[in-house]
C-alpha cells in the first residue's frame, strides 16, 4: 500500500441508488480513497459486473476490499454449515478478486461453549482449506479473519494475529472498535492501541503494518460487548487515539468506516489524521 486511504463500507449514503460502478467514483468525488464491497448479506455483484467496478476503481484510483456474508461459522457443530461458510468466503472472494479487490474480510466463528484451543484448530482447518482452493484458482487475494466485539465470538487479536503466522495469505482485518466493545470499554487509550499494533509487527513484521485492513465506526456496547454501531460523535470509543497510534506506527492500507454515516466518519477521519 502507498499510504493509509480511507472510505466507506459499501456505497457512500448519497450515491445509494447509483450502484456500485457510480458508488466507486462517488467515493472519488467526496476525496476518499477506498471502498469496501458489503456481501453481508449476499454477493450481488455479478461476473459479468465486476470488471467494470474493476475499471472504475483503477481509473479513479480507489482501493477495493471486500465484506464476506455474515452467514460464516467456521466452528459450526454441524459439518453443512461449515461448508457452506467455507463457499461463502470462496464466492465472495472471486468476485471480490474481478472487482480489483485485494482482501476478503469476514467474521470466522464462534465458541459454542467449546474450548477456545478446539476452535482455533477448526478454524485454522477450514481457512487452511479456503486459501488451497484459491491458491488452486489463481486467486492471490488476502484472507483476513476480523476482530470480533462480542466474547462469544472467535477472534481476538492474539488469535487472529497466530493465525496469519500459521497459514500463507492470511493477514488480520482489526476492527479497533470491536477491540473497544469486546473489552467493555476497557480498550480504549493510546497505549493499548499501540500494543495491538506493536503485537502484529512483532509477530508478523512491519510489512503487516504497511498492508492494514481496518473497521473503525462509533459503537455501542452492553455487559457482553458489541450491541449496534453509532456516528464517532456518538460513541465512547476513541477512535483519535486510534489515529495517533496508526500515525506513529507508519501504517499505510485502508481505513474503512462502518458508521451509519459512512462517509461523514471517513472524511471526518481523514481530516483528523492528516492534521496530526
Amino acid at each position: 500500500m502507498d499510504k493509509l486511504r480511507f472510505g466507506t463500507a459499501g456505497i457512500p449514503i448519497y450515491a445509494s441508488k447509483l450502484g456500485t460502478v457510480n458508488g466507486v467514483k462517488a467515493v472519488r468525488e467526496l476525496g476518499l480513497e477506498c471502498m469496501e464491497l458489503e456481501f453481508v448479506h449476499s454477493v450481488n455483484i455479478s461476473k459479468e459486473k465486476a470488471p467494470l467496478v474493476k475499471e472504475m476503481a483503477k481509473k479513479h484510483d480507489v482501493e477495493m476490499t471486500c465484506h464476506a456474508p455474515f452467514y460464516v461459522n467456521l466452528s459450526s457443530l454441524e459439518k453443512e454449515k461449515i461448508g457452506a461458510s467455507r463457499s461463502r468466503i470462496l464466492k465472495s472472494a472471486e468476485i471480490a478478486n474481478m472487482c480489483g479487490a485485494k482482501s476478503v474480510t469476514f467474521h470466522a466463528g464462534f465458541y459454542m461453549k467449546q474450548d477456545p484451543e478446539k476452535v482455533y484448530q477448526m478454524i485454522k482447518e477450514q481457512t487452511k482449506k479456503i486459501v488451497a482452493e484459491l491458491k488452486e484458482r489463481g486467486n492471490p487475494i488476502l484472507v483476513r479473519p476480523e476482530t470480533t466485539g462480542k466474547g462469544t465470538q472467535w477472534g481476538t487479536v492474539k488469535e487472529i494475529v497466530r493465525l496469519s503466522e500459521e497459514v500463507e495469505q492470511v493477514l488480520p482485518c482489526v476492527d479497533f472498535a470491536h477491540l473497544y466493545a469486546r473489552s467493555i470499554g476497557k480498550v480504549n487509550d493510546y497505549n493499548q492501541f499501540t500494543e495491538v499494533l506493536s503485537h502484529i509487527e512483532e509477530r508478523l513484521g512491519k510489512e503487516a503494518l504497511r498492508n492494514m485492513h481496518i473497521h473503525m465506526s462509533g459503537i455501542h456496547h452492553g455487559p457482553k460487548g458489541e450491541r449496534h454501531h453509532l456516528f464517532l460523535s456518538d460513541s465512547g470509543f476513541n477512535y483519535l487515539d486510534v489515529l495517533k497510534a496508526l500515525k506513529t506506527f507508519k501504517c499505510k492500507g485502508v481505513v474503512i468506516s462502518e458508521s451509519p454515516n459512512i462517509e461523514d466518519d471517513a472524511l471526518l477521519m481523514q481530516k483528523v489524521y492528516q492534521e496530526f
